[in-house]
């Protein structure tokens, strides 16, 4: 038996998942839902399903078994709560949602309703971010002791959304960016972060945080410093032979002019231009995996540097290049997981409670910085049975 998907919110996150969704062999796409009709028009004509200008409308005239939320972020719980209330399962786009409350409901109604809660994509997906965690569990190069995960983009000066400049309402670098390094470094250390002391930094006509540095401490011993900038000036690509984020080739004549480029165009229009309202359709498969700015780690027995092709093994006897397989379609292992779940009972990598940690150590950045302390991510968690998370 396969699995009926219904995909809400055709935004620019749906472009780049829905592919692997659909290359799925056990998951079949139904339907869609969005309250813009171009972007409804787009997914119908691009999946031929049919598309609902509300999720009301989705549950009354669609039938499916699960959902895949790519709505923006302000909406994640709402959605959810209605999935788990009509027994769908869910995968959400990270961050699962805005609030720690919010999140705690969205665990509480998935377990309720006896459904699968996954939250993804993220880059902690990402083969290479897989291959080092199963190297360092495998205790082959020792215990991680220091990790180290920088990126400097022009995430601020993308077409935006006013939501997405809004932090109350899931906007600005920490709860949209900062949550793929946060996934990475906990998959690798693969421990409890027990201690948070940050910065962040907002200071041009994008009113947001727009840069930020955080270290984490783990249960384990180890730590790890994150540092990201999406103010479009340096690009951290540059490290990688200008291989971008979805893995395709960048052009460094393309550098810095992010800001240039915003002035001169309609934001709406331009923000549209990405999704399936445009048409628009991801890349589909390239030369490298998927990526998000440098990671080095450092283990007790070896460095371990993340590449576009996999990583890169720095121990006593030199430095080991280890080629990850690409997917067949970038995001593949995302929709085979999410199909295993719900179809064989598997674990979900990243489920509920995982995302409600990723979001609690987000808000512990936050207050970090606002009030410039240590902050522990579970003294956050909204009553005292989320705290055994």
């Amino acid at each position: 038996m396969g699995l009926r998907v219904a995909v809400i919110g055709l935004g620019r996150g749906a472009v780049l998942t829905v592919p692997a969704l659909a290359a799925q062999a056990r998951i079949e796409l139904v339907a869609g839902c969005d309250p813009d009709p171009a972007a409804r028009a787009g997914f119908a004509a691009r999946h031929g399903v049919p598309a609902c200008e509300t999720v009301e409308a989705l549950l009354a005239n669609a039938d499916f078994d699960a959902a895949y939320i790519a709505s923006p972020h302000e909406f994640h719980a709402a959605h959810t709560l209605a999935m788990a209330g009509a027994a769908k399962h869910v995968l959400v786009e990270k961050p699962m949602a805005v609030t720690l409350v919010e999140a705690a409901s969205m665990i509480r109604a998935a377990e309720t309703a006896g459904t699968v809660l996954m939250v993804g994509p993220s880059h902690g997906y990402d083969p290479p971010v897989e291959a080092a965690a199963a190297l360092v569990a495998s205790g082959a190069v020792g215990g991680v002791r220091l990790i180290h995960a920088f990126n400097y983009t022009d995430f601020l000066y993308r077409p935006r959304r006013p939501a997405e400049l809004d932090t109350a309402r899931g906007g600005g670098v920490i709860l949209s960016q900062a949550t793929h390094q946060i996934d990475m470094v906990r998959r690798i250390a693969a421990s409890p972060v027990t201690s948070v002391r940050a910065w962040t930094g907002g200071w041009d006509a994008r009113v947001t945080e727009g840069a930020f540095t955080a270290l984490l401490f783990f249960a384990n011993g180890a730590v790890a410093n994150l540092t990201y900038s999406g103010y479009a000036r340096y690009d951290s690509d540059a490290l990688a032979g200008w291989v971008g984020e979805m893995g395709g080739a960048k052009s460094p004549a393309a550098h810095g002019q992010a800001r240039a480029l915003l002035a001169a165009i309609d934001e709406r229009q331009a923000k549209a231009a990405r999704t399936f309202a445009a048409g628009a359709v991801s890349s589909g498969a390239s030369k490298h995996h998927e990526r998000f700015g440098s990671v080095l780690i450092t283990c007790e027995q070896a460095d371990l540097a993340l590449t576009p092709s996999g990583l890169d093994i720095h121990a006593d006897d030199g430095v080991r290049r280890v080629a990850v397989p690409l997917p067949s379609i970038p995001r593949a292992g995302v929709a085979e997981a999410f199909a295993h779940a719900v179809l064989d009972g598997w674990p979900v990598p990243f489920d509920g409670r995982w995302g409600l940690e990723s979001l609690a150590i987000c808000h512990a950045i936050l207050l970090s910085a606002r009030e410039g302390r240590d902050v522990t991510p579970s003294e956050l968690y909204p009553n005292v049975s989320e705290r055994t998370l």
